[in-house]
């Protein structure tokens, strides 16, 4: 799109919708755009709603989420629009339907809309953050020795090129005896005063293990009454595997920054994710990539400043997306709260003990994913005696099982149960898994 077409639309179409979404309207879906019916009366009707292959049991679906019916068709609705008139699609509908897209997702989390930035992916997401953090030269980022190479990679690339200390810490010994009371209080005696980020993420991909956020927030606020605003901790969080299966809300949780993918769990459009912030953690960010946002653009064409925008404005990067998958993903929040928030947490959990009890049982199985299901959340990582992890998910996948390799070097087979499956499925694996002793 030219400039020109941009300027003259930002001038035409000003910025009351952006302005209700900060104001904390709901503004209505286009009656162009109309919100198909989310048909889940049961665990059949919602795993109909996929289009996924009936010969396979998928227990890897956690890692690039197929779409649901209402998620689907909303894609479809925008890429046949924006197909047959781009820019005339990409003008009536890109203020509007992104507002109510932040609208579904700040419902979902409890949130304000205008305290989230829309990115592509959870590691979009993180590089944003801890690409712009505000750091004094004597204060550090603490993180642990437990998290993906997204998070580990993010904050080496900030250290490289500003100088940031980042220090790793242990939160356990091991998943067999891991307890909330030794992370916590590893936490609390890993935090030292030149501590000032602490950056975990919630649900670890390598093990299962979920960590008690919550009581971690507890432990970090306690130590901030002491000090200063400008010293204050600040945790971050990284939530793709709790996004979609633990029921919480962000403003009783704790954190102040929440990053998360929103095409795993969520069951979201591929290639869409947010950032979480709270207001009062959001200062201590710094844009890296110039937003495209009506609000700033707008003022930008004025030659006025947009430093009054929330953060989350500007943390939203600019350049042109996949809109038709963008644009859809209030679908899949919408999804997720008709089935209800409780009830997912509650299905997700029973699945996934039904087949940790049933591995534990297993003579020549090793469980690496703490039974509790406080301490874990949709995934299980386990061994089996005798063959790597690639060969069990090889035999797994050829007896019509879809799992995976955890991607660390210390590699498990991973299985992660999810709302599609079904307690006949989990058995059948089990059975599955039983037998491989014999292989």
């Amino acid at each position: 799109m030219s400039d020109i077409g941009r300027r003259d639309f930002l001038v035409r179409t000003g910025l009351a919708l952006s302005a209700a979404v900060l104001a904390g309207a709901h503004p209505r879906a286009s009656a162009e755009q109309p919100t198909s019916p989310t048909r889940v009366k049961s665990w059949d009707d919602l795993r109909a709603q996929f289009p996924l292959s009936s010969q396979l049991i998928h227990l890897a679906a956690f890692f690039l989420a197929s779409h649901p019916t209402p998620v689907r068709e909303a894609i479809e609705r925008h890429r046949a629009g924006l197909d047959a008139d781009p820019i005339g699609y990409w003008f009536d509908h890109e203020e509007k339907q992104e507002a109510t897209v932040l609208q579904a997702a700040a419902e979902y989390l409890g949130a304000n809309p205008a305290d989230i930035a829309l990115t592509d992916s959870t590691t979009m997401g993180l590089g944003l953050l801890y690409g712009g953090l505000k750091l004094g030269n004597e204060q550090e980022i603490l993180t642990t020795t437990h998290d993906h190479y997204s998070t580990e990679t993010a904050l080496r690339l900030r250290a490289e090129q500003t100088g940031a200390m980042v220090r790793p810490i242990h939160l356990y010994r091991s998943t067999q005896t891991v307890s909330r009371e030794e992370i916590v209080e590893s936490l609390h005696k890993g935090i030292t005063p030149m501590t000032r980020i602490v950056a975990v993420t919630w649900v670890h991909s390598s093990t299962g293990l979920k960590l008690p956020i919550h009581d971690m927030a507890l432990a970090i606020q306690s130590i901030n009454r002491s000090r200063d605003e400008r010293d204050r901790i600040i945790l971050c969080v990284d939530g793709v595997h709790a996004l979609g299966v633990e029921d919480f809300s962000v403003r009783d949780l704790g954190c102040d920054f929440l990053v998360a993918g929103t095409h795993k769990w969520m069951f979201g459009p591929r290639g869409t994710g947010l950032v979480w912030g709270h207001p009062k953690a959001w200062p201590i960010t710094r844009t890296t990539i110039p937003t495209f946002s009506s609000q700033a653009y707008d003022l930008w064409m004025e030659n006025k400043s947009s430093k009054d925008l929330p953060p989350s404005v500007h943390m939203t990067p600019g350049g042109f997306h996949s809109f038709e998958h963008r644009w859809a993903l209030d679908e899949a929040f919408k999804f997720h709260q008709a089935i209800g928030k409780p009830r997912v947490t509650q299905r997700v959990y029973e699945l996934n003990q039904q087949l940790k009890q049933g591995l534990t049982a297993m003579p020549h199985v090793t469980l690496h994913t703490p039974m509790s299901q406080g301490l874990s959340a949709g995934i299980v990582c386990f061994e089996v005696m005798g063959l790597s992890p690639r060969q069990v998910v090889e035999k797994l996948r050829q007896r019509g099982i879809v799992g995976s390799v955890t991607p660390y070097a210390t590699k498990y087979a991973r299985l992660a149960p999810s709302l599609i499956n079904s307690p006949a499925e989990i058995e059948k694996t089990l059975g599955e898994i039983r037998g491989l002793r014999t292989v």
